[in-house]
């Protein structure tokens, strides 16, 4: 097993710098906020999709405004406050909107931050997703994706209740509704390119596993993680988590440890 278990969170999702797009189900929110929380450097928080208030104590300062007032406003606000939130107004009560990937590249140019997390996919609070073929909307530039997938879906059938985009998960996994998620499927799903892969580019991929907060999950939390490395299109690193632990990293696997005669 890779020995890098012991990393801060930012250090092992490689999300310490550059823009860094959060996509996929399973705690993309809970994740980019305690990356946040361990970052001292300038740091933006947004999103390309909608959007929940992110809780005041995150942030230094926050700007809820069209694209061009934003452009304008949070570099400005960058000048003084470390922790710089942003969105577009929201249609619904208690949403904000998402902000325009190619603005927030622009933003995070102007504002010369250390990092910019964005929330980048939108999953219905579900903990699996597949993406359409115009998901997610990541941002120019972005040198990090973070591909979210739940712990908790291995052994549930596929259904409404812990999955999105059943259609697309359905086709890229050759698994019918009802039928359990194994974490081959897991694997799958980070190693296609209709699935974790799409619209990556030359950013770095990083599958996460999140909600391995239960012994039981992790076998197979690292079954699929080796599935992953096995398939055409691997992720660059898995890490097993459990955000809302104190220690939120549990484990990291590189492509090594999918080698025969790898240790544990």
């Amino acid at each position: 097993m890779a020995s890098l278990s012991s990393l801060a969170l930012p250090d092992a999702l490689e999300a310490r710098t550059g823009i860094i797009c959060a996509v996929g189900a399973g705690g993309k929110k809970t994740t980019l906020y305690r990356i946040l929380e361990q970052i001292s450097a300038r740091v933006g928080l947004t999103a390309t999709t909608a959007l929940t208030p992110v809780p005041p104590a995150l942030l230094d300062a926050q700007h809820v405004a069209a694209p061009e007032e934003l452009m304008r406003d949070v570099p400005e606000a960058a000048g003084t406050a470390l922790r710089v939130g942003f969105a577009c107004p929201g249609q619904k009560p208690g949403r904000y909107g998402g902000v325009p990937p190619d603005a927030i590249a622009e933003i995070h140019a102007r504002s010369a931050f250390e990092a910019t997390l964005v929330k980048a996919d939108g999953a219905r609070m579900r903990g699996i997703k597949a993406p359409r073929p115009d998901e997610p909307l990541l941002v120019p530039g972005c040198c990090t994706v973070l591909f979210l997938v739940s712990a908790d879906v291995i052994g549930q059938p596929l259904d409404a209740s812990i999955a999105h985009r059943i259609p697309e998960l359905s086709a890229l996994l050759d698994l019918a509704p009802g039928q359990p998620i194994t974490p081959e499927h897991i694997g799958r799903l980070l190693s296609e390119p209709a699935g974790a892969r799409q619209h990556v580019g030359t950013a770095r991929l990083i599958g996460v596993i999140n909600k391995v907060d239960d012994a039981s999950r992790l076998d197979p939390a690292r079954r699929a993680a080796r599935a992953a490395f096995a398939g055409h299109h691997p992720p660059d690193r898995v890490v097993l988590t459990a955000m809302t632990a104190a220690q939120p990293v549990i484990e990291i696997l590189e492509p090594a440890d999918a080698t025969p005669g790898s240790q544990e």
